[in-house]
């Protein structure tokens, strides 16, 4: 018996012996997510650290600006009681769907879904807009500030969703300040997720600072010839960059407490799209360049033609008489599903800049947390 065990100590001494000359480029890491300082204990909303002086303050201004709406980009200057600018929305929102949803990343969604809250319109004219019956046709119902925070209510008690999610909110940020403050004082307790085009003005995130806690902006293009054409907005990558980088100085890199639920923090989409993976790339270098390296980001690869992308072109008699029954349509350059290699670009890229927080799917048949 002795000498039984002495041989198999031996042979676990010459494994081990061996395990030690592989090449550490074989040996498995584990990317911690979850490790400090991206783990929380626990988590409280920064609504409510807001002192009672702070809450009217913003109350405040989010009135002043509905009264002279230049909160977002595009400056309009309207009076919002009275008339609409480019979003097409007054004094109210619009909202088109409040529900739970399962659709977003998987940190966000959880067991339970995300408290998804979609407004109609939009501060964009993204020709492939995804959503471009809720964002272009304005459908759903109206909803005043003070409404859409009892539905807030509603999603956290009878649906237990993790946080609240405003999606496209850039064109209505005065009446959601209002609506986060009003249940506040209701009882709410979870996180605000601000589900955004990026483009944003500074002043609108100035506004925001202290009532959001997670921050969801989808960096689309990076040229300027490619915003004015595709997204029909001439600076957008321009503001599309401070946005982020002010999204980034008021809560910092994506954090999680130990059930993998996000609670605060900064989570950037981009989607990739045919024939821009260069684009990708430099959004992937300056995330990594001028935010920070442990920014979370989302790589998505669901573009397909929508909205106006392939419809067939307007053509005059001239045109028709020339060109016969030979049908041309709109943006054909992505009239086509992207490619795995499109995808791929845009993934190593990010890799190669630093770039290691990525929303991966799982590796497993449960749940994606």
């Amino acid at each position: 018996m002795l000498s039984s065990s002495r041989a198999q100590v031996g042979y676990y001494k010459s494994h081990l012996r061996f395990a030690s000359l592989i090449p550490p480029r074989h040996i498995h890491r584990r990317f911690l997510h979850l490790a400090p300082p991206f783990l929380l204990d626990d988590y409280i909303p920064r609504y409510q650290l807001l002192s009672s002086t702070e809450a009217s303050k913003k109350r405040s201004s989010a009135y002043a600006h509905l009264r002279n709406c230049n909160l977002c980009p595009r400056l309009c200057g309207v009076n919002r009681y009275e008339t609409t600018g480019m979003c097409l929305i007054g004094e109210n929102v619009k909202v088109n769907v409040i529900a739970p949803h399962f659709g977003e990343e998987p940190c966000l969604q959880g067991h339970n879904g995300s408290g998804s809250v979609f407004f109609s319109g939009c501060n964009l004219r993204c020709t492939f807009c995804q959503n471009h019956d809720i964002a272009h046709q304005r459908n759903g119902f109206d909803l005043t500030p003070e409404e859409l925070a009892q539905w807030y209510l509603k999603l956290q008690d009878v649906g237990h969703v993790h946080n609240i999610n405003l999606i496209t909110p850039e064109h209505v940020v005065p009446q959601v300040a209002l609506s986060i403050l009003h249940a506040r004082d209701l009882g709410l307790k979870i996180p605000i997720v601000y589900n955004t085009s990026a483009f944003d003005s500074l002043a609108s995130l100035e506004l925001m600072d202290g009532l959001v806690d997670i921050y969801l902006p989808d960096f689309k293009v990076w040229n300027k010839a490619t915003s004015k054409r595709l997204l029909k907005a001439d600076d957008y990558a321009s503001t599309a960059a401070e946005s982020i980088k002010a999204m980034h100085e008021q809560v910092g890199d994506l954090c999680f407490t130990g059930d993998g639920i996000a609670k605060k923090g900064v989570l950037v989409r981009h989607l990739v799209m045919p024939g821009k993976e260069a684009e990708g790339e430099q959004i992937m270098k300056f995330l990594a360049e001028k935010v920070s390296r442990d920014i979370f980001v989302n790589i998505m690869e669901q573009y397909r033609p929508d909205a106006h992308v392939g419809k067939p072109k307007r053509r005059n008699k001239r045109e028709t008489t020339e060109q016969g029954d030979q049908e041309e349509v709109r943006y054909a350059d992505i009239n086509r599903p992207i490619s795995k290699d499109e995808i791929s670009a845009v993934r190593k890229a990010a890799e190669a800049v630093g770039l290691w927080r990525f929303c991966d799917p799982p590796r497993h048949d449960g749940f994606a947390i």
